[in-house]
């Protein structure tokens, strides 16, 4: 698609004095110029026209209010003069991976003098020796060259970001385990409140088989006075109407056993 064209269709209905960002990446200029940009967007402080095919920049119109310029991946190799002339107020430049070979190409950019950010990613001037020392001497109004300053700190937007991010795993960690402080908190509650968890069945399944064993000394001492020795099956019968009298108790003072003998008779 021609720019003139894309530029057109990106308006959606406004006049170029409401728009304050314009994308036009990937469209196609006819002949390396910029078309169908008008002084008209006046309040334009984004424009990003990456891949479009531009060798030159002397038709860009004056945009007072311009801060972010994106021209990567074009072939731009020098003539930036214009930038300074139209657009004063710029501080975001992006001319990765153009054509810019020499340090003499970037001079213009001096008379940008709230430029703060400028990245030449991908163009063959990063191949030459002491490339960043030389940018930041030559441009000593850039803070960040390639996403970097001259102490190799990361630019500000990036730190935010990740340090946004950080925040928000911390908080999330920080909820998760106040979650899990409360459930514990919970279980040890349950477990003091009341006599009705599997480990109180669990101690009076204990004292059961200590009671059974009290019930086989009295057999033994009875047996001592003389008495009838009471035969195997007696001695099962009378154990498990023990049993039972104990699990009749259980079912009226707890409810938790109640309803799981209710249960496995089901």
């Amino acid at each position: 698609m021609e720019m003139k064209k894309r530029i057109s269709l990106e308006l959606r209905n406004k006049t170029p004095a409401e728009v304050a960002e314009l994308v036009v990446d990937n469209c196609r200029s006819s002949d390396g110029e910029i078309e169908g940009l008008t002084d008209e967007f006046k309040e334009l402080e984004f424009l990003s026209m990456v891949n479009v095919g531009l060798t030159s920049l002397a038709k860009l119109p004056k945009l007072p209010k311009l801060r972010k310029l994106e021209l990567s991946d074009n072939n731009i190799s020098g003539s930036l003069e214009t930038l300074a002339e139209k657009c004063a107020n710029l501080t975001y430049l992006n001319l990765s991976g153009n054509k810019i070979k020499e340090l003499s190409s970037l001079e213009a950019l001096q008379n940008l003098k709230n430029l703060k950010s400028l990245d030449l990613f991908n163009c063959e001037i990063t191949t030459l020796e002491d490339y960043r020392e030389s940018i930041f001497e030559l441009l000593p109004q850039v803070t960040y060259l390639d996403g970097f300053d001259a102490e190799d700190n990361e630019a500000p937007d990036s730190e935010a970001d990740d340090d946004d991010d950080d925040e928000d795993g911390e908080e999330g960690a920080g909820q998760l385990g106040d979650y899990e402080e409360e459930e514990e908190e919970e279980d040890e509650e349950g477990s003091e409140g009341g006599e009705v968890g599997l480990s109180y069945l669990m101690k009076e399944d204990i004292q059961d088989e200590e009671d059974d064993g009290d019930y086989v000394e009295e057999e033994e001492e009875e047996e001592g006075e003389g008495k009838r020795r009471l035969t195997f099956e007696e001695r099962s019968e009378r154990g498990m109407q023990k049993m039972r009298a104990k699990m009749t108790m259980r079912t009226t003072t707890n409810p938790l056993f109640g309803f799981l003998k209710t249960i496995s008779e089901v």
